[in-house]
């Protein structure tokens, strides 16, 4: 496997528009390699890491809690890989400046290909950011309005979510209400990255009728009793993720904030190393997470 360059974004999110509440932190990654690139965040990765090996061991049972609920699985430090605003994963391709939009549904996957121009508003305005040169530039995408600082100096025209086609890697982004934000904190070179890809079985839908063939999947799934359907409790919040209105190197002990390869040596989780901010609990007591939601999705509209 190639060498694999991640830009590691400290990301901020208000996950509730209408009442008062702290913004929730989470660590966000941007892997480029071999003329293509992931957005995930990392508690996605470590989780969909987790899941990979408990598939290829033949074991996808989950501990169930007294209430017979499935628990989080721990990392090293004895606490839970938090939950995400992030419930999919995004693929670009640099060569066919295609971008795919990505949701697993237990073992199966549904995706989309984004079908939406991006028209970048590039302003001469420049400042500086983490050791950069950077250049302002905005957009109408989604419902809202983002200004981006990409660096020219940085010849990859990418950045977090969808959002590319800048010349030069956006730094610092953030929509206009200051739900979202992201912010380059690093980049790190991962010899085996733990990596994302559409599978050959994958349903490909478009983006009006996602939701749709989302339910379509599930519940083929379930008259056919697949069992892997189940491991979507393995996450927060059951995969609904916050899209639209519906809505690693080393090894599991390896360095912190570097992801997984998939090895297991000692069967533990590497700690990241940027803080994932305080996140909401359930009410149980039993230490499981509780969904985000979708009370604010990324995008506010189709159009």
């Amino acid at each position: 496997m190639s060498q694999t360059e991640r830009y590691v974004y400290r990301t901020e999110v208000n996950p509730d528009t209408i009442n008062l509440v702290d913004m929730k932190v989470e660590t966000t990654f941007l892997d480029v390699r071999n003329n293509r690139s992931l957005f995930i965040s990392e508690s996605k990765l470590l989780r969909d890491s987790l899941k990979t090996v408990l598939r290829q061991q033949e074991k996808p049972e989950i501990k169930k809690s007294k209430k017979n609920k499935p628990e989080f699985p721990k990392l090293a430090n004895g606490k839970s890989i938090q939950p995400t605003f992030f419930e999919y994963f995004i693929t670009k391709d640099y060569a066919d400046k295609t971008i795919n939009f990505v949701e697993n549904i237990g073992s199966k996957q549904v995706y989309y290909q984004e079908d939406r121009k991006l028209n970048w508003n590039i302003s001469p305005q420049t400042s500086d950011y983490n050791g950069y040169k950077v250049q302002k530039a905005t957009i109408n995408f989604g419902g809202r309005i983002w200004t981006a600082w990409f660096a020219p100096e940085i010849k990859i025209s990418d950045g977090p979510y969808k959002l590319s086609g800048l010349p030069g890697l956006i730094l610092k982004l953030e929509d206009d209400k200051g739900d979202y934000k992201f912010n380059f904190v690093k980049k790190l070179s991962i010899p085996n990255s733990f990596s994302e890809d559409i599978k050959p079985d994958a349903r490909k839908s478009t983006r009006i009728n996602f939701q749709g063939d989302k339910a379509s999947v599930k519940m083929e799934m379930a008259k056919n009793k697949d069992a892997e359907i189940d491991l979507d409790n393995f996450s927060p919040g059951g995969g609904r993720g916050m899209h639209q209105r519906n809505g690693m190197n080393g090894r599991f002990g390896g360095q912190p904030g570097q992801g997984m390869n998939g090895g297991m040596p000692n069967g533990e989780m590497g700690t990241p190393d940027v803080q994932m901010g305080s996140t909401p609990r359930s009410s149980t007591g039993n230490g499981n997470m509780m969904s985000f939601g979708n009370t604010n999705p990324i995008e506010l509209s189709n159009k």
